[in-house]
Parts: structure tokens; sequence; C-alpha cells
């Protein structure tokens, strides 16, 4: 007999029309009923101009008939009905470049773009695809945040395909990458077992960079209105780079229309101002700060190096919270730019992070929100990857709710050359659930040993600190 999942995955494959290659256009308002596309405007003068309004995307019916450039075969459905509506671009995008055909409209020519423009959306209907809740569902019966981040990155590079693309569907060969993910927080629990759906446009540009803000929303039996409906919010910010010289290279503007729109753009560019602010002012007093909060950091960190039969029983060690592991980057782990999908670091940093506060805490801990992830440098295919991954700091202030908060740092090791740099840096912040609490569950204070150690806490609570602020 043959296992489960290869019968449903035949079942599932017996029902799907056959292939037929989709019109640029059509790849960038994916449909949602059977990878259907939307009609799009053709090229010619008569043609209406594009439905730039798709309808939410499908992610159970994303088992499509891969391309050459498109991996996503090996990630989550959702990532790969989003890479196969921009691989074929990127494809054909290259064979121009490669056949000498006419080069891209210059960057000159570049007009402004409404967020409306980019807005994309996804369904899952968990409700009633069980193939597709199974690929969500953890051992708890809860969602898999990390496959949930996973997408996130995947949804917020088309949003970006989609604002730099041409009306006809062709864009500049851009390559455009993950910078920075800020403040991915969980406003409410997300559900396996009820539909979801993930929508976000292109919110604020800078010259080479766009700030995409995306909102996962579940409707329950406890929401009363749209707004109690939101179940996370996350922005990104991707940066653009010429894909044949690999430098900087110009976006389209952005040009808010609605109220709204123009609310999210304020609201991003103060944001992006008073970062910056915050950075230098904070940057400047913790000069002065550093020797003695050093010292106050260091205090009980003495007491356990030192005296370890008099050290509080209610405090560890930073570096008896630590886990690592180490792969590979394998080929099936790349994007549609070859080098190692971002979305993928994102999974396997929270993963083990989830994993060490697993360990830290003694149950099952629950997440509340991604505090900032660094993109540093690309990781590349065949590159040998090493995460490692400790409890920095808790905050116990708030007893029903202590915080508990990890780092991960990916290193990219090559042994041939004997290096290594830091390409990733990834923040989260859990607290566990309130029925551990009242069963007696006591978190213990983290304290560093080592001036380095005690550093990266005071950097860390410094920025948050910043960001609340701001």
């Amino acid at each position: 007999m043959a296992p489960l999942h290869r019968t449903l995955a035949n079942r599932l494959l017996s029902k799907l029309p056959p292939f037929r290659p989709w019109s640029r256009a059509a790849r960038l308002s994916a449909a949602a009923d059977g990878g259907a596309p939307t009609p799009t405007a053709s090229s010619s003068a008569a043609a209406p101009p594009p439905d730039w309004s798709s309808p939410p995307i499908d992610a159970g019916s994303s088992i499509r008939k891969p391309i050459s450039l498109w991996p996503g075969m090996y990630f989550s459905p959702v990532t790969n009905a989003l890479w196969e509506a921009r691989s074929k671009l990127v494809e054909e995008i290259g064979d121009a470049g490669a056949s000498g055909k006419a080069p891209p409209p210059p960057e000159s020519e570049l007009v402004p773009r409404s967020p409306s423009r980019s807005r994309t959306s996804i369904f899952y209907k968990f409700s009633s695809d069980y193939v597709l809740r199974e690929q969500y569902r953890n051992p708890w019966n809860k969602i898999r945040t990390g496959k949930l981040v996973e997408d996130l990155d995947a949804l917020a590079g088309t949003i970006c395909y989609k604002h730099c693309s041409s009306d006809n569907g062709t864009t500049r060969p851009l390559l455009l990458v993950t910078a920075s993910v800020d403040r991915m927080v969980l406003k409410r629990p997300i559900r396996i077992d009820t539909d979801l759906q993930i929508a976000g446009a292109v919110t604020w540009v800078g010259r080479s960079s766009m700030e995409i803000q995306l909102e996962v929303t579940q409707s329950t039996e406890e929401t009363q209105d749209s707004s109690d409906s939101v179940a996370l919010n996350a922005n990104f910010t991707f940066v653009a780079r010429d894909s044949r010289t690999g430098k900087s290279a110009l976006v389209n503007p952005i040009s808010p229309e609605t109220e709204r729109e123009k609310l999210l753009w304020e609201e991003a560019e103060k944001r992006n101002k008073m970062r910056k602010k915050m950075r230098e002012e904070c940057n400047k007093e913790s000069k002065v700060e550093d020797s003695s909060r050093l010292q106050a950091l260091l205090a009980e960190g003495r007491v356990f190096c030192d005296m370890p039969a008099l050290a509080d029983r209610d405090s560890i060690l930073i570096r008896d919270t630590c886990f690592e592991n180490s792969l590979i980057c394998q080929p099936q782990q790349r994007n549609i730019h070859g080098r190692i999908f971002g979305g993928f670091l994102m999974r396997r940093a929270f993963e083990l992070a989830f994993s060490t506060t697993y360990a830290f805490a003694g149950v099952a801990p629950r997440f509340v929100e991604v505090d900032h992830v660094d993109f540093l440098r690309p990781v590349d295919v065949g590159n040998f990857l090493r995460l490692k991954c400790c409890v920095l700091y808790t905050e116990l202030d708030n007893p029903d709710e202590p915080l508990i908060n990890v780092e991960v740092v990916a290193h990219v090791m090559k042994p041939e050359l004997r290096t290594s740099e830091v390409s990733n840096k990834f923040y989260f912040t859990f607290t566990v659930r309130p029925e551990a609490l009242n069963d007696g569950l006591r978190i213990r204070k983290v304290v560093p040993s080592t001036e380095e150690e005690a550093r990266r806490v005071l950097e860390r609570m410094d920025a948050e600190s910043c960001h609340t602020s701001s």
C-alpha cells in the first residue's frame, strides 16, 4: 500500500487541469482557484489597464508544474504559489539579457506606484483543507509559527516585485532582498482549525529600499469587528540591487491615494526618522553609562564563576542556556535568485529559538514577537551555516507574563579559507502559558559571565528601549 502522503498527492494531482504557461501579468496576480490567472491587459494600446486588485491566493492550489528557476516545490504551499507567480518573469529577464535583446527601461523613467497596486493577499483554508492544515500544525495542535514566518517573507518579496513591475508584467533586472524585519508582533493566538488570511502592500519607499506592512487576520467567534480579527502585524524592509552590477538600484516612488495609505506612509516615515535619531542618542548615552552598567550585570555572574555554591539558585548563566545546530545550505533551500531563501533562514532560527526556550523554561513556550532580524550578508548554496542560540535575558517584572528574550546568530563558515562571518542576527521574545504559571512554574533570571555577553545584553536592552520610545 502506498504511503498516505503519496496517496493524497496522487488524488490532488489527478484533479489538476493540464499545465499551460501563464502570461507574465497573470503570474503577478495569481488567482485563487486552481491557479487560473485572472484576465489581464495585453500589450496593445487598446487593451484596458491591468487589474491589480487580484483575489486572494489559495494556498491549497499550489501543486503545479515547476519551471527551471522555481525551487519553491521544497518549501511551504504558500511559498510555492508565490514563487511560481514570479519565477517565470525572472527567467524571461535572464533570457533577454543573454540573448542580447533590448535593455530594460532606464531608472529615470520610474513612475510612482500606489500602495494598492502592490497589495497581495493569501488565503489559508484551514477549516476545510486537511492536507494544508497538517503542514502547519505543531506537536501541540497549534500553528507552526516558523512556517508562517517563512510565508510572510515570501509574500513580502512578491509585493516588492509587484511594486517594481511595469504595466505589461515586466520589470528591470533587480535583485530584491530582505534587509530586516522590524517588530513582528503577535496580538492574539492563531488557531490551526480556522481560516486565515495574510495581506500586505508596500507602504513606504526610499531611494533603493521599500517597507512592506503585512497583517495576519483570522475571524473567530470572539472577534466582533475587523480590527479584532488582526492576529499579527509585521514590517519588512527590502532593498533593491542591480542584478548585473550588484549595486543599489533605485525603485519606483510611492504615491499614497487613500487616507489610510497616507496615514501608513506618514507612520513609516516618522518611524524611520525616529529610529535614526534614537539610535544616535542611545549610542551616545550608552558610552557614558557602559562601565557601571557592565559591572552591575557582571556582579552575579562572577559569583557563579568564583563561588558557585553561593550563587542564586533562581539565576542561571547565559552560557548554560545555549544550543546550536549546523547545516550545509542545499540547492533546494535557494530562492529564485539562487541564494538561500531568507524565509528558510528565519524558520530555522525561529525553531531553534523555540527549542532553546523550551529547554530553558521546561514547558512549551508561547511566541510573543520577533523583535528584530538583520540580514547582514547573503547566504549561498554550499555555505556551511552554524546557528548559535541563547537566552539573552529575561524580564520578570510582570509575574503573569514573564518575557524570555532569545538571540540567534548565524555564522557562515568556510573551512577551506578558515573564515567565519556573521550573516544574520535574530531576536525573539517568548513567554509561557498562564496555566503553567498557575501550576507553580518559575522563570529564572539569566546573567552574563563575560564582558562580551554583558555588552550584547546592554545593546539589546538599549535597542528595545529606543524602539519603545519611538
